[in-house]
């Protein structure tokens, strides 16, 4: 039998292809297989920017005993979560309920029927070895022991979820949330909680939303982007964010670096300098839409899904952090002794490190007092750094994160005066649409142009949506929110849950043990509530109520979980503050080549109050909208009932304050 992973289009599929171990990849034929030798399935799950996943691999999985002991007696599979994150969510909540904890590699044992029987992580090689072992024996002499087992877990968690709570939360609630966030705010450090400390982007963005309307929580905000921007977890070099601190200052990250974290992380620095005008926001949010464009775009125009955390060391060996830490003596080598002591100072690089093996993560945590001298030196490690061995990337391109890159490029690219952003934001557009539309439907992922086979779920249609309506908000093309409202009918009709709200899978989804559904945020914003987020800002585009009405139902669960939880409901708040706020509905009339027209878009789009800009023509908020007195005009509009137009910046930055204060 043959390792089948040589034809997938996963990049972590393929990392396994040439394993001694005889992969199979998800689907009918691993269960036949299964069935027919009578055996257990091993399902490993995992992605390509994984340490662990890596040294799983290399300690086990490509090892010849190890694989012996695999291949006589189980039939393994490998799934990338990826590209399949309604297989690893159902397997996911059965290793968390077995074992309290997860995390990947995942690994699960399962029937041929598909029921998880035993589950864990990661696993060394000898400990891995005796569980194979183990497993086996215990499906031979206690097979019936085993299915119990797995038919006792899949009952206890296949039925639906309660979600609680009923339509858009009252203002109140909001003001809850944020008292439940200041109980683990770290007040010394910015962020929640306790080491690892990863960037909480949906929180942050409810607290900005929170703040524009006069509420309390900003100091949380500014002092956490403060803090991520300013250590070692944002990449002082070149731009962008890894996946997250290992410790509470950020000073050392995991890292990998995510297309999604970026891409959240660049929308609300963004929103923050917005609110703010602060330089920092600033910097860093065009650095990270700078990195995400020249290190994750691919040659079709889309954005490739990561970079992993290993890279080779000065030795050839694969070593975590290998491309982007420094020691004294190499800042000296690249710089000379003057610059590599003041770098060294500049950005915490020490004799006895703050990494491993007497190597420095850089940090800047303050701003420099010599800013040309600053610039000269970055840009000489820059060029020192490129000439390392670079971390391999993942390049597939995944709908749902091409859509939030797509919002932050956009927005960023009319905040900051760089059409280049926009026209990277159009050309991941163009893909998506060509690529992974297919007769009106979405497929999930595409690599080197060509489309993969595994159905969208619902965060690619809802961060897609969203960011189509945030590039019509700043280009005015029609045909962007056209394509919004496409998606979002295949979210009404094939997601939906009559109870309100949506399943994470469409109803003609490949059928799991279970119909996942969880309302909470992980890295990314969940389904349910970035469905929600979407559905809002196209019904003040286009008036539609039955857009809003699903929009409001779908957020039932914010109430429940703003109690005690409301970290792991950021975007479900950030989507509550715009549906009070109304959202704000923005129509600018006027000539595309007028200054004027211009002016008042580039204002309506600053508006730091959630709102859906349209201009242009082509939508229904601007049906019977006209400039005034032959003068380009802005119309703010509320729950559909607009002020009287107005033709001055100053008087819509005016309306705009007043809406603020309701």
């Amino acid at each position: 039998m043959m390792n089948r992973l040589r034809d997938a289009t996963s990049p972590y599929l393929l990392q396994h292809a040439d394993n001694p171990v005889h992969w199979f990849p998800w689907g009918d034929e691993a269960f036949e297989e299964a069935r027919r030798r009578d055996v257990p399935i091993l399902l490993s799950v995992g992605y390509s920017a994984c340490h662990w996943c890596h040294v799983m691999a290399h300690e086990s999985f490509e090892d010849e005993e190890t694989a012996r002991l695999m291949n006589e007696l189980f039939v393994s599979v490998k799934v990338d979560r990826e590209e399949r994150p309604d297989v690893d969510a159902v397997y996911m909540e059965a290793t968390q309920a077995m074992t309290g904890q997860g995390g990947w590699p995942m690994t699960v044992f399962i029937t041929p029927g598909g029921e998880p029987f035993y589950c864990g992580t990661y696993f060394p090689r000898p400990h891995f070895q005796q569980l194979l072992r183990a497993v086996a024996q215990a499906w031979r002499d206690k097979r019936d022991d085993v299915i119990a087992q797995g038919q006792k877990v899949v009952s206890a968690l296949a039925g639906p979820a309660a979600l609680g709570g009923e339509g858009a939360p009252e203002p109140q609630v909001l003001d809850v949330a944020v008292r439940d966030l200041a109980r683990s705010f770290d007040d010394a450090n910015g962020g929640f909680g306790a080491a690892p400390k990863f960037p909480p982007s949906m929180v942050l963005e409810f607290l900005l939303r929170h703040a524009a309307r006069g509420g309390d929580g900003p100091a949380m905000a500014e002092g956490t982007l403060d803090a991520m921007a300013r250590g070692g977890m944002y990449d002082q070099l070149g731009g962008g964010f890894a996946r997250y601190s290992v410790d509470e200052r950020w000073v050392v990250p995991h890292f990998e670096k995510m297309l999604y974290d970026n891409a959240l992380l660049a929308r609300v620095y963004a929103h923050w300098w917005r609110l703010t005008g602060g330089p920092l926001a600033r910097r860093v949010a065009l650095e990270t839409c700078d990195w995400m464009v020249r290190d994750l775009r691919t040659p079709e125009g889309g954005f490739a899904s990561a970079l992993d955390a290993d890279s080779e060391n000065a030795e050839g060996r694969l070593e975590e952090g290998a491309y982007y830490v420094w020691t004294p003596g190499e800042l000296t080598e690249v710089l000379g002794e003057d610059d590599g002591a003041y770098a060294a100072r500049l950005f915490g690089v020490t004799g006895t490190g703050t990494f491993e093996h007497g190597t420095s993560v850089l940090q800047l945590r303050a701003d420099p007092d010599d800013g040309e001298r600053y610039t000269r030196i970055r840009a000489a490690l820059l060029d020192a750094r490129s000439r390392r061995v670079p971390p391999g990337r993942d390049d597939k391109v995944v709908a749902a994160w091409n859509g939030l890159a797509i919002a932050a490029l956009a927005e960023c690219g009319a905040y900051f005066g760089r059409p280049d952003l926009v026209a990277a934001a159009e050309e991941a557009v163009r893909l998506l649409r060509e690529t992974h539309w297919r007769d009106g439907r979405l497929l999930r992922t595409s690599r080197a142009g060509g489309a993969g086979t595994n159905a969208g779920v619902l965060e690619d249609y809802a961060d897609l949506a969203e960011g189509l309506i945030a590039l019509h908000g700043v280009t005015g093309e029609a045909g962007h929110a056209r394509f919004a409202g496409e998606l979002l009918d295949v979210v009404l009709e094939r997601f939906a849950d009559r109870r309100g709200g949506f399943y994470d899978t469409a109803d003609d989804a490949e059928r799991l043990w279970k119909r996942p559904q969880d309302p909470t945020d992980n890295a990314t914003p969940s389904g349910r509530f970035a469905a929600a987020g979407a559905l809002l800002s196209y019904a003040a585009l286009t008036g539609s109520a039955r857009h809003r009405e699903a929009a409001l139902a779908a957020l039932g669960p914010v109430t429940p979980l703003a109690q005690r939880h409301s970290r792991f409901a950021g975007w479900g708040l950030a989507v509550a503050e715009a549906a009070l706020a109304g959202p704000l509905e923005i129509a600018i009339a006027g000539p595309a080549d007028d200054p004027r027209t211009r002016e008042l878009h580039r204002a309506a789009l600053l508006s730091p109050l959630p709102a859906v800009v349209a201009v242009g023509s082509g939508v229904p908020l601007l049906d019977g909208r006209t400039p005034v007195d032959g003068r380009p005009a802005a119309y703010v509009c509320r729950d559909f009932t607009c002020r009287l137009p107005v033709t001055e910046v100053g008087a819509l930055q005016e309306q705009i304050r007043d809406s603020a204060r309701g």
